[in-house]
This record gives structure tokens, C-alpha cells and sequence, in this order.
């Protein structure tokens, strides 16, 4: 039976159920059988929560021993939540669900949804997560998404989306927690919502520099991960000052310069940083050494030259350095080598001299003097 005549079906078996003692509301219903009619019913086994979705009997009547015993749960006579396991339900989200005027959450992660995302969304007044992780979905990020003021997750990782990220994104004020990663996403990062908490956007086509304005009121945002993506430029000192980060990982991009200021007058929460495999030139910055509760610094394969700043080896909280794939050359700071020091990571592949191989640090050999003398414009670097 193909889905449109199943829907049929169960619309006819609908209308007996509603008229007699149904406590769901009639819309609410119409879209569960409409969400469930989208999907190959091939793709839902036998001892799934989707298999149990038997229309035959109310949704929300309690208690639930053999139907619908998993996948919504209900407020009265309105389904408020749809979480489904991980099946690989294949299929596309009808744009019915908007139906679902008093929807919570809606997660149907890792899952083999595809197809747009329905720009109906936007009619979920209510919906505070939208969790679509790790399925097919295509097309754009809707822009009618960002009029869902009460949304507090919005996790679209691991599809295929493409374009832009919407220009009113910063609408979504009660946001907290936004997930874009591993997407085909191109274009600029627009202004970001005021009280997001972390950001993701991993392993995307975003390009350019990343302007302050996109970062502005930002007072609660903890985590910043646009790693593999294509933005260029300086990254400024306003960045590392924001004043509750804690990680952030820009590696894999093409930053050409960083700006360190010491963070006075702030009190810093910068645990981890990660600008590797960048193309960042110059020396690297002391003042990294100033912020008092860095623990992880990775600069690693970039364009850095100069001496290792002895400041360095002086952080007590310092945990872990990876400098490796530069052309820092003299000595590392004797410091990194004493007995109590804990300092894990790498100073290799450099133009470094006296770098113990007793040292974890040291493990990667330096670079050929011949390369060293090539950076250094002919010179022999200082040793």
C-alpha cells in the first residue's frame, strides 16, 4: 500500500476515533498520522517507537501498555514533545507538524530524514528544542526559524544544508545552544543571538573576517567552535576578552594575524584556546600568558617565528602547549624542563636548538637548518 492511500486509510480510521472518545486534539492527531504517512514504512521496525503509533486507539489516553508507548509525550489533550530513537526512519517532516501548536521539543536526530526543512516550523509558538542532528536534510536554514522566539536549542548538525546563515538570526533571543556543524553553510557570520551560551558552526564554507559586531552583547557565550571553515583576517584582542568564554577552536581556517591584549580589568574564564593550521604570522604573543586560568594553547601549524616567550613556562596553569610546525627558533625556556613542570604537547618541527629529546616536548625532530635559513631570509636563525 503506497503512503497516500495508507494515509487515506488513516485519516477514515481517524474520524471514527475522533467522533467517538478521542482526548487528543483532532489537529494534533491529523498530524501525528500525517508525520507518520511521510516516512517509508519500510524504514520503521517492528520494535520501534514509531511501530507503536497505532491509531486505532487515542495517543494520550493512559496508560500506554502496547501504543504509543514511546515518541510523544502529552499535556492534557496536546502531544508537547516528539523524540524519536535513532532507527534510521527515512522519510520527509511534513510541514503538518505545524499542527502541533503546543510542541516543546521536536527531536528526531540520527535519523535518515530528508528534504527541506519545513519553513512551517516557524508556526510551533512554543517550541524551545529543534533537534534535527544527523540526518539528510537539505536546502537552506528557513529564515521564518529565526521568529521562534521561546527556542532555546537549535541543533541542525550533520546534514547538507547550504547558502547563508539567516540575516535575523539574532532574533532569537532565548537561544542558548546553536549547533550548524558539519553543513555545506557558505557566507559571512551575522550577528548572533545576544544570549547564546555556545556556538558551533564546525566544518562549513564560512568566510571572511569575524567582525566584532557578530559578537556584540555577548556577555554568556562560553564555547566558540568554527573550526574548518574559511574565515581570513586578524583575530582582534576584542575576541579573547569576551567576558565569560571559556574554549574557543578557530584551527583549520586561514587567520593571518592574532592581537593579544592582557584581559585587565577582566576577569578572564579562557581555558582553551586552538588556532592550529592557520596562516598566522609573527611571533607568538606573550601576553596568552596572562590569562590566568589558560590550561590548552594550540598554534600549531602555522607561520610563527621568533624565540618561545619565556613568560610561557612561568603559567602555573598552563597544561598544554602545541607549537610544533612553525619556525620558532633559539632555545625553548629552560623552565618547560624542570621536575615539577607538567606541560604536555609539542615544540617540533620548528627551528629550535637545544631541545631536549628527553622531553615529551621534544619528541617531533626540529625542521633541516637548510629550511630554517630559507625563513629567515638566508640568515641562520638564532640559535
Amino acid at each position: 500500500m503506497s503512503n497516500s492511500n495508507s494515509f487515506i486509510f488513516l485519516l477514515l480510521a481517524l474520524s471514527s476515533l475522533v467522533t467517538v472518545h478521542s482526548l487528543t486534539h483532532s489537529s494534533d492527531i491529523t498530524a501525528l498520522l500525517a508525520f507518520k504517512s511521510s516516512l517509508k514504512s519500510s524504514s520503521i521496525p517492528p520494535n520501534s517507537c514509531l511501530a507503536t503509533w497505532d491509531f486505532t486507539t487515542d495517543p494520550c489516553s493512559e496508560p500506554r501498555v502496547t501504543h504509543f508507548i514511546c515518541g510523544i509525550t502529552c499535556s492534557g489533550d496536546r502531544i508537547n514533545q516528539i523524540t524519536l530513537d535513532s532507527q534510521g526512519y527515512t522519510g520527509t517532516l511534513t510541514p503538518l507538524v505545524s499542527s502541533l501548536t503546543q510542541l516543546i521539543t521536536l527531536d528526531l536526530g540520527e535519523n535518515k530524514f530528508y528534504g527541506p526543512i519545513p519553513s512551517s516550523l516557524s508556526s510551533l509558538p512554543n517550541l524551545q528544542l529543534l533537534i534535527l542532528r544527523v540526518n539528510s536534510f537539505s536546502g537552506s536554514v528557513p529564515q521564518s526559524l529565526t521568529t521562534l522566539n521561546s527556542l532555546r536549542t537549535l541543533d541542525l548538525s550533520r546534514n547538507s544544508l547550504s547558502g547563508p546563515l539567516p540575516n535575523s538570526i539574532n532574533s532569537l533571543t532565548s537561544l542558548t545552544r546553536l549547533d550548524l556543524s558539519y553543513n555545506r553553510l557558505t557566507g559571512f557570520l551575522p550577528k548572533l543571538p545576544p544570549n547564546l551560551n555556545e556556538i558551533a558552526v564546525k566544518a562549513n564554507s564560512l568566510s571572511g573576517s569575524l567582525y566584532k559586531s557578530s559578537f556584540d552583547g555577548l556577555t554568556q557565550l562560553m564555547v566558540v567552535e568554527l573550526s574548518e571553515n574559511s574565515f581570513t583576517g586578524i583575530l582582534e584582542p576584542w575576541f579573547f576578552l569576551l567576558p565569560s568564554v571559556q574554549q574557543i577552536n578557530l584551527a583549520n581556517n586561514s587567520f593571518t594575524s592574532v592581537v593579544i591584549l592582557k584581559p585587565v580589568n577582566i576577569n578572564s574564564q579562557l581555558v582553551a584556546i586552538n588556532l592550529s593550521f592557520n596562516r598566522i604570522e609573527g611571533f607568538l604573543p606573550a601576553n596568552f600568558a596572562d590569562y590566568p586560568t589558560l590550561r590548552s594553547l594550540s598554534l600549531s601549524y602555522n607561520r610563527l617565528r621568533g624565540p618561545i616567550p619565556w613568560q610561557y613556562s612561568k603559567k602555573g596553569s598552563l597544561q598544554r602547549l602545541f607549537v610544533d610546525g612553525n619556525f620558532l627558533n633559539g632555545s625553548p625556556p629552560a623552565g618547560f624542563f624542570a621536575g615539577d613542570t607538567a606541560v604536555s604537547g609539542s615544540l617540533g618541527d620548528n627551528c629550535l636548538r637545544s631541545c631536549p629529546v628527553s622531553s615529551e616536548l621534544c619528541l617531533k625532530s626540529q625542521k633541516p637548518a637548510s629550511i630554517c635559513q630559507q625563513a629567515y631570509g638566508g640568515k641562520k636563525p638564532r640559535s
